[in-house]
């Protein structure tokens, strides 16, 4: 029989805890390809000081792990449980459950990740917690268990990740939910608490992140297509090039957008269902340079750096920008809400800029410097 006595037992200390509850949001975030089935999240604002793991399945079940200057608790609710409130004649909280709680935790009992209109009593069937400074795990002590010889509350179906925490066990678990095969080797990046890249993100979730995907997502936002019209420097609006180009490389070129100086995106290479193609730009005047391997790599660029075209001329910070940032000094915020509208994950300026001229660098020995079919001329490199 498994109960909390028990995963008291196996649970990491809080530090180790609150990253792996934070890498499961990530990954669940990541693989879902929509937020409001998956299962975990990580809310770093629940409240002054205080931050929250939740994981709710949809089907009447869950749990809140709270992260407080106090210390940790954990409040789990499994709707079949025979201990659950709603099997008990005056709906309250199974006998011995709740009675140890320390008093600097009790206050934030009733603080569950979902609410159920009505019902006074605490949502719970199973609790932890660990005070500040404590070195275990702690759960009711007085606790008389139903005896149905498995998992009376809930304790071991609704934490089983929390023990459970090789990448092997964490990969079954989003495959079976998901019904579709995920990489171990991006579910292990992640739970190593190595940062989300935008190569771990197509891992987990081709499709997401596929050229299409990513075109059709900037329709629905029209914040992300106002900013990429303007600023960003991409506008899907804008697809007739000065003139035809072609590659030394052979491959086939589509204008996708274009910029407000007269310059034009290209992708480069045959369209493959829910795949991915370099992008290739050409300015007004002549020039041109490969700036990134794919569609959500180009975005990035144009959210996180979008005076890229200055860091091809040579341009480095801190000047890289700053006439930019001091123009729009909410940049940062806008950043981060347009790179989470497109499911984009984050990126600094440092990793946009080595990434943009590590891509720049393969123009020319990849035979993506275009000329104009016809002329012996081709375009200059705008990488300096």
């Amino acid at each position: 029989m498994t109960t909390v006595l028990e995963i008291a037992t196996l649970l990491p200390d809080p530090t180790r805890l609150r990253a792996h509850l934070r890498a499961l949001a990530v990954l669940d975030a990541e693989i879902g390809e929509d937020p409001e089935y998956g299962q975990y999240t990580f809310d770093t604002t629940w409240g002054p000081g205080v931050e929250a793991a939740l994981m709710d399945n949809g089907s009447g079940d869950d749990f809140t792990v709270l992260f407080t200057p106090a210390g940790v608790l954990i409040r789990g609710f499994d709707h079949e449980s025979p201990m659950s409130p709603y099997a008990t004649d005056d709906e309250q909280a199974w006998p011995g459950v709740l009675d140890d709680v320390p008093a600097a935790l009790r206050p934030f009992l009733g603080e569950s990740a979902v609410s159920v209109e009505g019902m006074e009593a605490t949502r719970v069937t199973a609790c932890l917690w660990r005070e500040a400074g404590d070195i275990v795990w702690r759960a009711g002590s007085a606790i008389t268990f139903p005896d149905d010889g498995g998992d009376p509350d809930g304790s071991g179906f609704l934490f089983r990740l929390l023990v459970e925490r090789s990448p092997e066990a964490v990969q079954a678990h989003f495959e079976g939910y998901y019904e579709r095969p995920v990489p171990l080797d991006a579910i292990r990046h992640v739970l190593d608490g190595n940062p989300l890249t935008l190569a771990i993100a197509a891992a987990l979730d081709p499709v997401a992140l596929s050229d299409d995907a990513l075109l059709e997502r900037i329709a629905e936002y029209p914040e992300v297509a106002s900013y990429l019209a303007g600023d960003g420097e991409f506008d899907l609006a804008r697809t007739d090039p000065i003139e035809s180009i072609a590659l030394p490389n052979g491959l086939s070129v589509e204008p996708v957008a274009g910029c407000n100086a007269g310059g034009t995106h290209y992708l480069c290479g045959p369209a493959t269902p829910d795949g991915s193609r370099a992008v290739l730009y050409t300015d007004s005047e002549g020039g041109a340079c490969l700036i990134a391997e794919s569609v959500a790599d180009a975005l990035t660029l144009a959210i996180v750096l979008p005076c890229w075209h200055d860091a091809l001329a040579g341009s480095r910070p801190p000047e890289l920008g700053a006439d930019h940032l001091e123009d729009n000094p909410d940049h940062h915020a806008v950043r981060d809400r347009l790179l989470v509208e497109l499911r984009l994950p984050p990126a600094t300026e440092q990793e946009v800029l080595d990434r943009l001229l590590a891509t720049a660098a393969r123009t020319v020995t990849d035979g993506f410097l275009p000329h104009v079919p016809g002329e012996d001329s081709a375009f200059e490199l705008l990488l300096k």
